[in-house]
């Protein structure tokens, strides 16, 4: 019985499950629909491109001139800043230290200039007219009785040695009389020329090293360099930050009063872009979010293709030719560093075709 029925039903389902299943396998799935519809172009004649929203002064990555502490952050993410101010500052206790040392310095040279340059001092002045006047005195005296030896007319009353003496000490007189009147000559001109040229040498020396230390300081005030909004901070008190080209910068920053969306044009249809052409970029995700271009400038270098769509059809072994418009931040709900999807008016390629073909 069961070689005679069960076996032959068995194979019979067998046969008719292989048949199910390749039927079933047959049928066309129907494509997946996509999450959002993607844009569609504006222009029968167009060029294609991915653009990255950036700001109108482009990313600005804050780096520092020195490595440092970071002791202390002024700014938040999404603040406005204006150029000049101050985003984050670095330890510099060692340089307030130094900047002490040396206004110290710069205030003696100083106090030394002014001292010479106050000479004479009032009081210095009677005591030197004393001696001058003590010299005159004094040498008027041995002149008297040098003349009233000298006039004695009998020699042996007189020894020769002690009318000598008597002319010495008038020489002697003479001599203290030149030196007192020069010092009082010297103390009226005031401080010597090449003193106070070095004294002023060394104020200005100090001013240069106290301004030095002034500038170190101030390197460790990092600044904006422009006016805008802060767009990352991978900074915060306590880090140590390093100087150079970061792979992730401090702080993120740039003009956003007008944006900017860099479009990347396949090198192959480089030649088509025509900057008066019109232009117009779709929000991602949402093809009815869209808006005119302004054409601003062509970054005239073709460089490897960074900014990728993901696409299964999509070369990232091409190059691309980088073309900048702007539009207004207003217009569309977008964020820097947001794709999105660009079009651009072009002619006919096989207008243009012809057309070369004619000119050979």
């Amino acid at each position: 019985m069961i070689r005679k029925y069960l076996l032959p039903l068995l194979a019979l389902c067998g046969v008719i499950f292989a048949i199910f299943t390749v039927v079933d396998g047959q049928k066309q799935l129907p494509p997946a629909q996509p999450v959002a519809q993607p844009a569609k172009a504006p222009f029968e004649e167009k060029v294609a491109g991915a653009g990255i929203v950036e700001t109108a002064s482009e990313n600005i990555a804050i780096s520092t001139p020195v490595s440092g502490l970071v002791t202390d952050v002024k700014v938040k993410i999404g603040s406005d800043v204006k150029q000049g101010e101050e985003l984050f500052r670095l330890d510099d206790r060692d340089l307030q230290g130094e900047l002490a040392v040396r206004t110290a310095a710069l205030e003696s040279a100083k106090q030394k200039l002014a001292k010479l340059e106050a000479m004479p001092r009032a009081e210095d002045l009677p005591p030197a007219e004393a001696k001058v006047v003590e010299a005159r005195a004094s040498l008027a005296d041995v002149r008297n009785q040098l003349k009233l030896w000298e006039s004695v007319d009998d020699k042996r009353a007189v020894s020769q040695d002690d009318v000598d003496r008597k002319r010495f000490a008038v020489e002697v007189d003479e001599a203290r009389l030149v030196q007192a009147t020069t010092e009082l000559a010297s103390l009226k001109a005031g401080a010597w020329g090449p003193d106070l040229a070095i004294a002023r040498g060394d104020v200005a020396s100090a001013e240069a090293q106290k301004r030095e230390t002034e500038i170190e300081i101030d390197r460790r005030i990092i600044r904006a360099p422009v006016a805008g909004r802060i767009l990352q901070v991978k900074i915060h008190p306590g880090e140590f930050a390093t100087t150079g080209v970061l792979e992730q910068p401090l702080v993120l920053m740039g003009n956003v009063d007008r944006l900017m969306v860099r479009v990347d044009i396949d090198e192959n249809d480089a030649w088509r872009i025509d900057p008066s052409a019109q232009a117009m970029a779709f929000v991602r995700g949402n093809r009815d979010l869209k808006t005119d271009l302004k054409f601003e400038r062509v970054e005239p270098y073709v460089v490897p293709k960074k900014s990728l769509t993901g696409e299964s059809t999509e070369r990232v072994d091409t190059r691309v030719l980088q073309v900048l418009y702007s539009f207004n931040r207003d217009a569309l709900p977008v964020y820097v560093g947001q794709q999105m999807d660009v079009f651009i008016a072009a002619k006919p390629v096989s207008g243009v075709a012809v057309a070369n073909a004619g000119k050979e």
